[in-house]
């Protein structure tokens, strides 16, 4: 078997690929060249394309709208208007309402949207206005209960 011949060593040959060492590095040296002659003409790739930063949604998600109400859904009836929900951006259509949540935050929406999955980074300052602002929302509330129980 220290061979490879075959099982019995009969001449069978080997039912494994085997790979052209020679033949790949031959073609690795080509590519580098033709790299490398692009660079030199001037010819660069083109830049990778920029998506802005994920950011949050400034719509609401209606997932009620649809409840309770029944429709006629014919062969003609176009896509947007059958059950489930519609996503206007990518053309599809989700069946339930967790799924089109999960479309919606997914990666392929992002994408169509024109957006990254990457999120802005954080200031101290930032977190710092948004810890002031969530304990004023707090006490508003409080004072709200206070009132109430008057």
């Amino acid at each position: 078997m220290a061979s490879g011949s075959g099982a019995s060593g009969s001449g069978i040959e080997d039912h494994r690929r085997k790979w052209d060492k020679e033949e790949y590095e031959k073609l690795a040296e080509e590519r580098l060249l033709e790299e490398l002659e692009a660079l030199e003409n001037g010819k660069q790739k083109p830049a990778p394309v920029t998506r802005e930063l994920l950011r949050q949604r400034d719509y609401r998600v209606d997932l009620e709208g649809k409840l309770g109400k029944s429709v006629v859904i014919t062969k003609n009836t176009p896509s947007s208007q059958t059950g489930g929900y519609y996503c206007n951006v990518c053309d599809c259509v989700v069946k339930d309402s967790i799924n089109f949540l999960d479309h919606i935050n997914g990666k392929k929406h992002q994408r169509n949207l024109g957006m990254s999955m990457r999120i802005e980074r954080s200031s101290l300052d930032q977190v710092k206005k948004r810890f002031e602002l969530n304990k004023r929302k707090l006490e508003e509330k409080k004072k709200d209960y206070d009132l109430e129980q008057r």
